[in-house]
């Protein structure tokens, strides 16, 4: 019998991955990658980087969620 294991506190401080549309990025942030760092990766899809720095606005090809970069 498999029983399900709690969640660690780390994995409920994280956020739930393709949930925003839209996200405010820093560059504090680059390279800037979707899933971002913050985000549970196990339920998401492969990680991607995207060059918001060039255009200031990227979309994730996966997930959709567009990420602005605040100060562009």
């Amino acid at each position: 019998m498999c029983e399900k294991q709690a969640a660690s506190p780390r994995e409920h401080s994280l956020e739930v991955p393709n949930a925003h549309q839209e996200m405010r990025i820093a560059r504090s942030d680059l390279p800037l990658h979707c899933p971002m760092p913050n985000m549970r990766l196990w339920d998401s899809h492969p990680k991607v980087y995207l060059p918001v720095e060039a255009t200031g606005r990227e979309r994730c090809p996966y997930c959709g969620t567009v990420f602005i970069l605040e100060d562009f």
